[in-house]
């Protein structure tokens, strides 16, 4: 089983930015698309975000399209997530798994805090 972590996340103000990384223990190349999700207190688990294996193909939620950016890097097993232009209610903890069916194994994820 491959393990996931992810790190990047902090405090920021809104309209700033954060990158947050996803390594993987083994190799991405052939594992297909990878997503991003995140789940805020009280909320389910949201996806934000996906790439295909070769990251030719992405896609995105319309509350996050625009602002957020997923990019991976095979050789490195990891998969990246810009976010600009970040607000309030993106706060959340954030976490990579596959996509459209995620392990049952989940990260520790990492949190990001939109804040003034």
């Amino acid at each position: 089983q491959v393990q996931l972590v992810e790190s990047g996340g902090g405090w920021v103000q809104p309209g700033g930015s954060l990158r947050l990384s996803c390594a993987a223990s083994g190799s991405i190349a052939n594992i297909g698309v990878m997503g991003w999700y995140r789940q805020a207190p009280g909320k389910e688990r949201e996806f934000v975000a996906g790439i295909s294996r070769t990251g030719q193909n992405k896609n995105y939620p319309d509350s996050v399209k625009g602002r957020f950016t997923i990019s991976r890097d095979n050789a490195k097993n990891t998969v990246y997530l810009q976010m600009n232009s970040l607000k309030p209610e993106d706060t959340a903890v954030y976490y990579c798994n596959t996509y459209p069916r995620p392990w049952d194994y989940w990260g520790q994820g990492t949190q990001v805090t939109v804040s003034s």
